[in-house]
């Protein structure tokens, strides 16, 4: 075929498709497929009829229009169909081609693909994609990771289809081997719940304790997006507020209070417990979204359990200022957490993380891009080795400058019976992580006291373990000492 196309590319939903007409507008011949052959056809007659796109009805004919090295860039659903589409690549491949995972793989998918893979003589890359339908079409943050090699070959691509920041930096770059790129997106989506969670707690607060209508939030939520809280969400949460529905309605008070999830918040917050990262913010916002999915079962409690009813009866200006900063201050803390967790996470499996590279991908194109990102950058630009985000002075300072609205907000949410589990979590990790003495000594008599799991002495040394015969029944030997 004289006509070869840059790269190809299977699975024509909503991302695939419109990721096919952003390269095609880079300039790029690409080669789509799909299993079902007539949305192949649908899509070429359709969205990309006069484009230099072509349809392949077979994966012979779409590795067969490619130049080499041959690059095909599989988006279907996580899991076993993309091991069974490997396969099917592996035997119509050559040595040098490269296979891409655009999908939300689960990261030790890729670390296992990629070997697999690279034993066949292919290359393998695992990437996320951030920033949905329009981030895929207009430009999205694209984290890429696997083989190295694969890079310079794919990095063209990416880098032109990616969204830019203000100085025309591309939105994506090297994340590292194996599973790294599909790491740093599950850490994204993390912080998206946790994100998308506070806001929540915000909207909730405004509209049960200070009888705020959505026409009001918007205002607010309008005003938050003109300041340190601009961000992709923020922006959002005020266009959704004003959306109405066919009677003039508000949209917002017509949907069930019943959220969905795909499974990568989870992933962050199993992989926390793994890592031993107290990833307490998001693992709270993946708990409330099962909670809100119990629906029938809260309506029932909610007629047998009883709590405060909200009033309030301040100056609503300034609590709405005090819910700015905690949502805020909870915001920094999520970042803190997700960034806390990429470090270890770097540690174990030895990938050379470049953190504050990593904010600058997220600055464009994604779910969580927002102003104070650039800020991250710095202070992993300035301390590389910056073991928590709170302890860089900008995010330290923003964080006690907030503090006692944050404090504020939490306890009179609490006085009337309004949930703020995210926030609420997020002020306790700070309290918890500011505290030289917790209450970890008792924790830890009790566990030798029931099971002679031993523990350290203030007065010894680290790493010098004792065991104490309590009850005097008990002897002397101890337990192996050990941290999952």
């Amino acid at each position: 075929m004289n006509n070869l196309s840059d790269i190809g590319l299977i699975g024509l939903a909503v991302m695939g498709e419109n990721l096919v007409l952003n390269m095609e507008s880079k300039g790029f011949r690409v080669t789509v497929y799909n299993r079902t052959l007539q949305k192949v056809d649908d899509f070429i007659n359709g969205r990309a009829k006069g484009k230099n796109i072509a349809g392949a009805h077979s994966i012979e004919e779409l590795v067969a229009s490619l130049k080499r090295p041959r690059k095909v860039m599989i988006m279907v659903k996580a899991g076993s169909a993309v091991d069974d589409m490997i396969e099917q690549l592996i035997p119509h491949l050559e040595k040098g081609d490269i296979i891409i995972d655009g999908g939300n793989t689960h990261f030790p998918d890729t670390n296992r693909r990629t070997s697999y893979v690279e034993s066949k003589g292919l290359l393998y890359i695992g990437t996320g994609v951030s920033g949905g339908e329009e981030g895929a079409l207009l430009g999205p943050s694209i984290m890429p990771g696997g083989s190295k090699a694969a890079w310079p070959e794919v990095k063209p691509i990416f880098q032109a289809i990616a969204a830019k920041v203000d100085d025309g930096t591309p939105c994506c770059d090297w994340v590292g081997e194996n599973g790294a790129g599909h790491f740093v997106k599950m850490v994204h989506n993390g912080i998206e719940y946790g994100d998308m969670q506070l806001i929540c707690e915000a909207y909730q607060i405004m509209r049960d304790l200070l009888g705020m209508t959505p026409d009001e939030m918007h205002e607010v939520f309008k005003e938050w997006n003109r300041g340190e809280l601009n961000s992709y969400l923020i922006e959002i949460t005020r266009d959704i507020l004003t959306f109405r529905d066919t009677d003039g309605e508000p949209l917002v008070d017509k949907i069930l209070d019943t959220a969905g999830q795909k499974g990568t918040g989870k992933w962050t917050g199993v992989t926390a417990l793994d890592l031993g990262i107290p990833l307490t913010l998001i693992v709270e916002a993946v708990f409330a979204r099962c909670l809100s999915a119990i629906k029938d079962e809260r309506v029932t409690a909610s007629k047998i359990l009883s709590g405060p009813k909200p009033q309030f009866n301040g100056d609503r200006n300034d609590f709405i200022n005090d819910l700015k900063d905690a949502l805020y201050a909870s915001k920094i803390i999520s970042y803190a957490q997700g960034y806390s967790l990429m470090r270890e996470a770097a540690k174990e499996y030895k990938w050379d993380l470049n953190y504050g590279g990593i904010a600058l991908m997220w600055r464009g194109g994604c779910i969580i891009r927002s102003a104070f990102l650039g800020k991250i950058k710095e202070a992993f630009d300035h301390n590389p080795a910056l073991s928590n985000l709170i302890l860089d002075p900008f995010f330290k300072e923003k964080v006690e400058k907030s503090q006692k609205g944050w404090r504020r907000v939490v306890s009179t949410a609490i006085e009337n019976g309004i949930p703020v589990p995210a926030m609420a979590s997020a002020l306790n990790y700070y309290d918890g992580y500011r505290c030289e003495r917790l209450p970890a000594n008792l924790l830890q008599a009790q566990r030798d006291y029931f099971g002679a799991h031993t523990y350290e002495r203030t007065d010894r040394p680290r790493g010098e373990f004792f065991h104490t015969n309590w009850t005097g029944r008990g002897g002397t030997t101890a337990s192996t000492t050990y941290n999952v």
